[in-house]
């Protein structure tokens, strides 16, 4: 019962990971506009993510366009295109594999030590997707923070942390939270089949005892 609840807490965890990383792999905004100093157009923000940029004007009206070649971005966010496209599909992976893996799912002619196998591979896929997705979040958010402060980047290029980075942070605690969870349950398996598998010693009972003697009084009288 607790093995079970384990699992589906982690097929949950995952799952809100798996859509925090689709979330934040469409969403445009990784990088915001900051306005400092001598930027007083504080009526226009700018937002920029892995697919489009979008301008928003006094929160009434918004406008987005495609970038028209990959080219047009930055090292780090043609990165992290790829980056999130492959955490994306590691993560669907990492979800499929735990939802057939699950001690309640019965599948024909499939024992339970391969379904613990599939456990563990479906946690390890999820850490997986967790890490490829901390890649490019942190190389971003390294990145504005860097230009930020960098006195010889216009005041007007410099950006702010958006809200699709925060969410990459919390959708990649999920994933290696969740990935943790199925690899110790798989750890807690291996334990508790080992433990199944030992023989167990039998001692004699007093039954035994007693008919040992009657048979070993019964022979010597016997030969008398």
């Amino acid at each position: 019962m607790v093995g079970a609840a384990l699992q589906i807490a982690g097929l949950l965890v995952g799952g809100i990971g798996m859509i925090g990383t689709f979330a934040v792999t469409g969403m445009p905004q990784w990088r915001v506009s900051a306005f400092i100093e001598n930027n007083i157009i504080v009526f226009e923000t700018i937002w920029e993510g892995l697919w489009m940029h979008c301008i928003r004007q006094a929160n009434i009206r918004m406008q987005c366009k495609v970038y028209d070649s990959v080219l047009a971005l930055s090292s780090d966010l043609q990165a992290s295109r790829g980056l999130m496209c492959a955490g994306s599909v590691l993560s669907f992976l990492a979800f499929m594999v735990a939802t057939i893996g699950m001690k309640c799912t019965r599948c024909a002619r499939s024992p339970w030590q391969d379904k613990g196998y599939i456990i563990l591979t479906a946690g390890l896929l999820f850490i997986l997707s967790g890490a490829v997705e901390l890649v490019p979040v942190c190389w971003v958010a390294n990145t504005i923070i860097s230009d930020f402060y960098n006195p010889v980047v216009n005041v007007a290029q410099k950006r702010e942390l958006g809200e699709a980075l925060y969410l990459g942070w919390v959708a990649a605690f999920c994933l290696v939270a969740a990935g943790a969870i199925f690899c110790s349950f798989y750890r807690c398996c291996e334990k508790t089949r080992s433990y199944g598998y030992s023989a167990p010693t039998r001692y004699p009972t007093d039954s035994q005892h007693s008919h040992g003697k009657t048979e070993s009084s019964y022979s010597k009288s016997q030969y008398v």
